[in-house]
Formats: structure tokens, sequence, C-alpha cells
């Protein structure tokens, strides 16, 4: 039984699953980057910048403290020649930016500050300036003794209470900020790692779909190989035997129906010479012997176009010296043959591919390229054979697709004596069909 290859999956498949793996990695990554970037935008804008912005307002109620700490300080300097309460106005002004200091830094505070301490400083400030009321209304009747044994006694304790606070919270944001930073470089040395994760999983996907895809392309590529040998194999048989049948039609008619009409033609001359010369038989046997002669050598014609036993007998360059002065009787076209270089025997089964390329490219310029002159060209060659077949007319060539089954045959019979066929277009215009052989391919050698 004749082995029969199986048709291989189509990679088609295989590459589909690949770019949906491709691409719901990609989308999986893409949500795994966008919830990390959320989370570190919410890092950043909860602990980060709250940090930062209420350390400055806690930078700001310190600074109004340290105010403080140097107006009592001169306050208790027995050298000042004003009295306390020239101070007030000054308490006054440090008591309401505090107060909206306090007021903005509540708003920033971290979500980690405990309520005890937001209890703490808010309680203190207010026994603090609580404190400083009764130490003015003392100044103010004339006790400024007592005024200012309360300032060094309570006030001045109580607002180093209060300083020791606002450096806690401010150390405390510092270290907020410090673990927010490490958690931040940990979010990012993450992400690389995943990044470089996915990028190696990407490269590997993308690894294993290329070699499948290589993989099958040479399984495609190995096939088409194989049915390229088994397409021109079945070529080469079938004008093998289209040569071949066209040679026995060919015999037949030359053979068999020339030598019919040949013994017809020659009865007809005797039975002319036996009628008397007045007959009107005669006449009539002279006109059917003449038709006999038409016939006959219309059927060696047609003998010699399926199969030219000239080819055979003669060689390729006798044959086109036959068939081309019979090209342009029986289509009209003026065709200029030129010969150039050495000549040499050309094998006859190469012959009869060159001469059916030549046959051909006439036919098409008959019939399509609307002209009445082609160039018929054979240069032999030290290397090589070069047939050419020109027009100037409208041009017959292959385009878009459209191969009619003359160029086909013109190909399959270049390819199988190794030569090159290409469909030129020269400067004049038209077409110029080049047919370049090996001249090991086509050289006949005495044996």
């Amino acid at each position: 039984m004749p082995n029969r290859s199986q048709p291989s999956r189509s990679p088609t498949g295989g590459l589909l699953f690949g770019l949906v793996l491709t691409l719901v990695a990609v989308l999986l990554f893409a949500y795994y980057m966008t919830s990390q970037l959320v989370g570190l935008r919410a890092l950043q804008s909860n602990m980060v910048d709250r940090n930062r912005k209420d350390s400055l307002q806690l930078l700001r109620v310190q600074n109004d403290l340290n105010s403080l700490a140097l107006a009592m300080r001169d306050m208790l300097d027995a050298r000042e020649p004003y009295p306390l309460t020239a101070w007030k106005a000054q308490f006054e002004r440090i008591r309401e930016d505090l107060d909206a200091a306090l007021r903005i830094e509540d708003s920033f505070a971290p979500t980690q500050r405990t309520t005890e301490q937001r209890t703490y400083l808010s309680q203190s400030l207010a026994q603090f300036w609580d404190a400083t009321d009764r130490m003015f209304a003392l100044a103010a009747n004339g006790r400024e003794m007592d005024a200012r044994e309360q300032i060094q006694v309570t006030l001045q304790a109580r607002q180093a209470a209060l300083s020791t606070a606002v450096s806690r919270l401010l150390i405390q944001n510092n270290e907020g900020e410090e673990q927010a930073t490490a958690e931040i470089t940990k979010i990012y040395d993450r992400v690389q790692r995943q990044l470089y994760l996915f990028l190696g999983a990407a490269l590997l996907v993308i690894v294993l779909t290329s070699l499948y895809l290589i993989r099958s392309n040479r399984l495609i590529f190995a096939q088409l190989e194989a049915l390229s040998g088994q397409r021109s194999e079945l070529a080469q048989k079938l004008i093998s035997t289209q040569e071949s049948t066209l040679r026995h039609l060919s015999r037949e008619l030359h053979d068999e129906f020339g030598q019919v009409l040949t013994a017809i033609g020659s009865l007809l001359t005797r039975a002319s010479k036996q009628m008397p010369g007045d007959s009107p038989l005669r006449e009539d046997l002279k006109e059917v012997q003449e038709i006999t002669q038409s016939t006959l050598n219309k059927v060696r014609g047609l003998s010699q176009a399926l199969h030219p036993v000239l080819l055979e007998e003669a060689g390729l360059e006798a044959t086109l010296d036959w068939y081309i002065p019979t090209v342009e009787r029986q289509t009209g076209l003026a065709v200029h043959y030129e010969k150039s270089g050495a000549a040499f025997p050309v094998e006859t089964g190469a012959g009869v591919h060159l001469y059916r390329v030549v046959q051909e490219s006439l036919n098409n310029i008959s019939r399509h390229a609307q002209t009445n002159e082609a160039w018929v060209r054979l240069s032999y060659g030290a290397e090589d054979l070069v047939l050419e077949v020109e027009d100037h007319g409208q041009g017959v060539r292959p385009e878009k697709g459209q191969h009619g089954i003359g160029m086909v045959a013109m190909r399959e019979r270049a390819e199988l004596i190794h030569g090159t066929l290409e469909y030129q277009r020269p400067e004049t215009g038209g077409t110029r069909v080049r047919l370049s052989v090996p001249r090991e391919q086509v050289e006949a050698h005495a044996g």
C-alpha cells in the first residue's frame, strides 16, 4: 500500500494558547502592579505626608513654647524695668498662634497617635494658660512677687512638660516616617522581584512559543519540501507522458495518415493517366489530387508541430531554423531569430523543453501581445545556454497570481533541466522570457 503522510497539526492552537497565556500573565501582573502602586500611594499620603505636615505644626508649637520660655526668663529678670503685666499682650499673641497650630496639627495627626496623647497635650496646655491667667491676675493686683513665684513654681514646669511632650511627638513622627520609608522600600523591593519573575516567566513563554513555532515551521517546511519534490516528480511524469503521447500522435499522423494520403495521391495520379485527355473526369481527379496533397502537407505540418522529428534527427538549432519560418507563415509574426556564441550539441530531452518554451512564448505573443514582431535569441555560453523570446507589444507576464497553464508548464520544464526562467520588461516595453540553463545540463556528450 502507498505510504500516506499524516497531516501535521496546525501550530495555530499552540500559538493562540501561548498568546492567551502571555496576555493573562500581563493582565495579572498589571493588576498586581496597580494594587501595589495604590497601596504605595496610600502609604505615602496617609503616613509620610501627614507625618511631615504634622511635624511642621509641632515645630510651630515648639517654637511658640520656646518663645514663652524666653518671655518667662525675661519676666523673672529683676533688672527688667517693665511690670509683669507688660508681657500679657505677647502671651495672648503666642496663645492665639498655639491654638491655631494645635487645631491644624490635630487634622494631620497620624493614625497611630493615641487618645491619651491627644488629651494630655490639650489638658496640659489648658492648665498652662489657666496658671498664666492667675499669674497675670496677681501681677495686676500688685502682687508681683507672688506672680514671679507662680512663674518659677508652676509656669516654667508646665512649659517644660509641654516642650517634652511635643518633642516626644516629633520623635514619634520621625520614627513613623522611618517605618513608612522602610515599608515603601520593602514594597519597591517586592515589586522589583515580582517584575524580574514576570519578565523571566514572559521570556520563558516566549522561548517555549518560539521553539514550538520553529519546530512546527520545520515540520511544515519539510512537508512542503516533500510536496515540492512530489510535485516536481509528478510534473516530470506528466510532461514525459505528454511528450510521449505527442510523439505517438505525431508518428501516427506521419506514418499512418501520411502513408494513406500518399497512397491515395498515387492512385489518383495513376487513374488520371489512364483517363482520356479530353475526359471531364480528368480535371476532377486532378482537383482531388491537389486536395489530397494539401491535406498531406497539413498532416505533415501538424505532425511536426506535435513532435518535431527533426529535433531528434538534426538537433535544437536546426529545428528552430525550420520552426520559426513556419510560425511566421502561420501567425503573420515577423520573428527575428538571432544566434550567438560557439554552438554545441544539445541533448534531445533538454532540446524538447527548450523548443516547447519557444513554442509557448511565440503562441502567447501571437495571441495576447498585440504586436506583429518578436525576437528569438539563442546564446551559447561557456557556462550556460540562454534562450530569450521577446516582444515590444502589450506583453505577456504573470501578474497578481494569474498563471496560465502554458506559463506553469514553462516553469516546470525549466526546473526539470535545472534552468532559471524569468519574465522581464525591456526598456522598449513588452515582455522578455529569459531561460538560462547550465551547459552541463543540456550539452549532449558523445557516447
